[in-house]
């Protein structure tokens, strides 16, 4: 790239500012804008007030900041056609079209797009009925795996051995999957693809439960790390070759070809890598380790994707080391969020050797920064090994204040002490 590119974010969490701040960093950006971004976004990014969900608006303020490329950071915008509407704006987008990022809007269009493709996977059952719900459990049998079919934020999937349970949760939704239980460990696989070419990420791991030991209900994530030092030698490929390039594949044949970023949550079974689920965007928190150890500049990929340019590009290096995050959340997360409360000592926190703080859900109120979601901050470090980088952010997580703040203490514990295998 020649001319420095002007950049716009969409979407105000942590996943945004991660991508903001790398975009920030990179030499081939003149210009980061951010819409509606957060307090922490605001010192990478210039912050614009914008619906993020409405494709009209969001397409008029990329016209008026005569941006260059558009990166639409959340799902929902995707779904809502956000990228469709950019791109018919005459200006480059990287996010999936409203119909490709059924990927993700849809988990029963996933798995019959994996179906047609070969990839592995658990088998399922799509239900709308309460009875057709309690067959599909009994088919299945515990541990039972009850995913809602739309949007949900991460927080639409119920895994428990209590058949009331979830049997209850699928009838809260209009139309769920049920599944076979996946045993061994996950991990999170990212790709960037233009439709075509596809460009693997490093592997990540993400910590989904709110309690240490991976108890309690699911939330959004609360700490990733990358890279996995235990993940078999050539996983990479394996995925590569067995579901991120038939699928992508697949999306093209079908005519919704998808260019944005892939996102393949793998289980490592006992009888093979299987698909967990797909998302249409850049998982969150893994965003942050990933983004905090990419050494490649990170708009070229962007950019690439979203002009159908990707094999012109290189593919993505990784510095040496580590880096993990971990998420501090609100007071009553999962179920509730506290917003308002003061948060102190994030310069503390940041004058960690190797720390930067992302911001996930806070605002402004008056001088102070507040809490104003339910995964609040991920302090987020990089090392020379993962203990290193782990021992970074916990302390850093230290410094850090406000009431009802809670974060797991055990990210990445069982990988530095060499406790998991796949």
């Amino acid at each position: 790239m020649t001319t420095p590119l002007k950049t716009l974010v969409i979407g105000n969490g942590g996943r945004e500012h991660a991508l903001a701040r790398a975009l920030s960093l990179d030499p081939g950006v003149a210009e980061v804008h951010a819409a509606p971004g957060n307090p922490g976004i605001a010192g990478v990014a210039s912050l614009h007030d914008v619906d993020p969900l409405d494709p009209a608006s969001v397409a008029a303020l990329a016209q008026r900041l005569a941006v260059d490329l558009v990166v639409v950071g959340p799902e929902a915008p995707l779904v809502a056609g956000v990228a469709d509407a950019v791109r018919e704006a005459g200006i480059a987008c990287f996010g999936p079209s409203g119909e490709a990022a059924q990927l993700e809007g849809s988990k029963a269009f996933a798995k019959e797009v994996m179906a047609a493709a070969g990839v592995p996977t658990a088998a399922a059952r799509v239900c709308t009925t309460p009875e057709e719900a309690a067959a599909a459990l009994d088919e299945f049998g515990a541990p039972y795996v009850v995913k809602d079919d739309g949007l949900a934020a991460g927080k639409g999937v119920v895994v428990t051995t209590d058949r009331a349970e979830a049997l209850a949760h699928a009838g809260q939704c209009e139309r769920v999957v049920i599944e076979e239980y996946l045993d061994g460990p996950e991990v999170s696989l990212f790709a960037i693809t233009d439709g075509s070419t596809v460009y693997p990420l490093q592997p990540a791991q993400d910590f989904k439960r709110i309690f240490d030991g991976d108890e309690g209900p699911n939330t959004g994530g609360m700490g990733a790390y990358t890279p996995l030092d235990w993940a078999p030698e050539g996983l990479v490929d394996e995925v590569l070759r067995t579901v991120l390039q038939p699928t992508v594949d697949e999306m093209a044949r079908r005519g919704t070809p998808f260019a944005g970023l892939l996102y393949a949550g793998l289980a490592l079974t006992s009888r093979g890598t299987r698909v967990v689920e797909f998302n249409a965007r850049f998982g969150d928190p893994e965003t942050q380790p990933l983004m905090a150890l990419l050494d490649s500049p990170l708009a070229p990929l962007l950019l690439g994707a979203a002009t159908r340019t990707l094999h012109e590009v290189e593919p993505p290096r990784w510095k040496p080391g580590a880096a993990l995050a971990v998420v501090l959340a609100s007071g009553g997360y999962p179920e509730t969020s506290s917003t308002g409360d003061v948060i102190s000592g994030l310069a503390d926190a940041e004058a960690v050797d190797g720390v930067h703080v992302i911001h996930a859900g806070t605002a402004r109120d008056g001088a102070d920064v507040v809490t104003a979601g339910g995964r609040v901050l991920a302090v987020t470090a990089v090392g020379p090994s993962l203990a290193a980088a782990r021992s970074a952010a916990y302390a850093g997580v230290e410094r850090i204040g406000f009431d009802g703040a809670q974060h797991r203490t055990d990210i990445a514990l069982a990988a530095e002490r060499g406790e998991i295998s796949a």
